[in-house]
């Protein structure tokens, strides 16, 4: 299922959305699938990238109505985990879809990865991010990979990579390295014109669907010093997106690629 929307809509009713994708569907009784294999694991990183920023999210808006930090990661950080396991026994009971433990262990993670992190060092120095650009694939499947570009922004898993975005001056306190400053591992897939690759297209000649890794530079824009809390929250809403730099990638067909600008 993709799930990428449902972190950055977080501002609009979560039960409605459900409602909305919901009412497509047959009913069932409950079953479980195992999807594991599926979009060379692009959708589960989908579900740690969703279920980090919904915790995130609920972890800060705790935080500002004042309550106490042990409060803010048992009621507020679990936010992600708990939302996404209601979609996930929903799932369970749809005709299309079923239960995956898969997306669970992948929604844990991402749960997982906020709480540690405050744990360990009251503070998020590894970011989830994400970053995007359109490919030729949505074009072939517009009703699963995306018609237009937000559509394929949510749907086309060619085009998304995410990203482990560590910040260098929290690693290295008494450098002389910028407080926002970032080093970048990203993971992507392309070739994928199906969940399993196993649809044949007309006139589309099939590509072995392949692994892409990167290595960039980013910005965390929540550490870089303002006054105004107008652009804190703005730097804040943006920081799940990783800023363009160069990049190099290296991909499972043994390719290294340098790009000069890379979104």
């Amino acid at each position: 299922m993709v799930i990428t929307s449902q972190a950055t809509v977080t501002g609009l009713s979560l039960l409605a959305l459900n409602q909305l994708w919901y009412a497509d569907f047959e009913r069932s009784s409950f079953k479980t699938i195992n999807d594991n294999s599926h979009w060379l694991q692009m959708d589960k990183i989908g579900h740690a990238f969703s279920s980090y920023h919904l915790g995130k999210l609920g972890a800060n808006s705790l935080n500002w109505a004042g309550v106490e930090k042990k409060k803010q990661l048992i009621y507020g950080a679990t936010l992600g985990l708990t939302y996404l396991t209601a979609i996930e026994v929903m799932d369970g009971f749809s005709e299309e879809w079923g239960f995956s433990w898969g997306d669970m262990a992948f929604n844990a993670m991402g749960s997982g990865l906020y709480v540690g992190q405050e744990l360990l060092w009251k503070e998020q120095r590894i970011l989830i991010k994400y970053s995007f650009h359109q490919t030729q694939y949505a074009d072939l499947r517009p009703e699963t990979l995306g018609n237009g570009l937000l559509e394929e922004m949510l749907k086309d898993y060619n085009g998304q990579t995410y990203w482990l975005s560590a910040n260098l001056k929290s690693f290295f306190k008494t450098s002389n390295i910028p407080k926002w400053l970032n080093i970048a591992f990203g993971y992507g897939a392309e070739g994928m014109i199906s969940a399993t690759n196993d649809i044949d297209i007309e006139g589309f000649q099939a590509v072995n669907p392949y692994r892409q890794y990167y290595l960039s530079l980013d910005i965390d824009l929540s550490r870089i010093e303002t006054n105004s809390s107008l652009l804190r929250t703005i730097f804040d809403v943006f920081n799940l997106i990783k800023v363009p730099f160069p990049t190099l990638e290296i991909n499972s067909r043994g390719t290294l690629k340098l790009h000069y600008i890379y979104f």
